[in-house]
């Protein structure tokens, strides 16, 4: 009897675990255990964390580390870790650490060493940096400022629809920590990229992408170029930051059972 590999699903700043779901339907499916907890301090729906703003608010990048990896420790084996944004950093800080099989990096945030910084990039997170006090408070975005730095590749309706179904308050501190990653050199940004026997990796980029410019992606590429371990990268070029929950995730989610399947990690093995 086989045992069906778990998958565990990292979401980012300002989307709720619950958007996850089309992608957990489909792997299970697909034969795989997949599963998406929140951040620590995430309530269970997205109208209780629009409720409740403040839960997830001083939260860092080693909290949310620490809260995932004790959630794997309880799984029957090293799962592979699928992430978002800022879930795409903790997936490869995960991978670095020898706590997953394989990891899968989706528009990821920037690690420590990785240094363009686009200014596509600044303007979708100015609603965080206006304000140093934001550091340790949650922070909310508007339809407009959703529709930037995630749904400007798709119609204005579509935006609007996932901003309203999907979309929650996120802690500001991650964001402080990764501008800071190359003047800390304990920075919690920081991956091990040099980890040669670690499980494969792959990175994906959006084209469009205002938040995670397709230049940070190729960046962070660079930074293993010291591993023997499999790093990989795919671009979508038409794709913008919305990429795992707009109209064309089945695309991008095909596109990471393909790669999964290469790598000898189908499903029931």
């Amino acid at each position: 009897m086989t045992v069906p590999v778990p998958v565990v699903f990292v979401h980012g700043l300002w989307l709720h675990r619950t958007s996850w779901q089309p992608w957990i339907d489909l792997f299970r499916e697909e034969g795989y255990d997949p599963a998406a907890p929140g951040w620590p301090g995430d309530p269970d729906s997205v109208e209780e964390a629009r409720q409740n703003p403040e839960s997830v608010a001083g939260y860092g990048i080693d909290d949310v580390v620490e809260h995932y990896a004790a959630l794997i420790e309880a799984l029957p084996e090293r799962p592979i870790v699928i992430g978002h944004s800022f879930g795409g950093m903790i997936a490869q800080k995960l991978l670095g650490q020898d706590r997953c099989a394989a990891a899968v990096a989706i528009d990821a945030a920037q690690i420590k060493g990785v240094l363009p910084l686009p200014l596509s990039a600044l303007k979708a997170t100015f609603p965080v940096f206006r304000n140093p006090a934001n550091k340790r408070r949650s922070v909310s975005l508007t339809a407009e400022q959703f529709r930037f730095a995630f749904g400007n590749a798709i119609p204005e309706e579509e935006s609007a629809a996932l901003y309203e179904r999907w979309t929650v308050p996120a802690p500001g501190k991650p964001l402080y920590e990764a501008a800071s990653a190359n003047f800390n050199p304990h920075s919690p940004a920081k991956v091990d990229t040099k980890n040669s026997g670690r499980g494969p990796l792959l990175l994906i980029s959006g084209g469009k992408d205002h938040t995670v410019p397709e230049v940070v992606t190729r960046a962070t590429l660079k930074q293993y170029r010291h591993t023997e371990a499999v790093t990989d990268i795919i671009n979508f070029p038409d794709r913008a930051h919305s990429l795992t929950i707009d109209s064309g995730w089945r695309e991008v989610a095909d596109t990471v059972l393909t790669w999964l399947r290469q790598q000898g990690l189908e499903s029931g093995r």
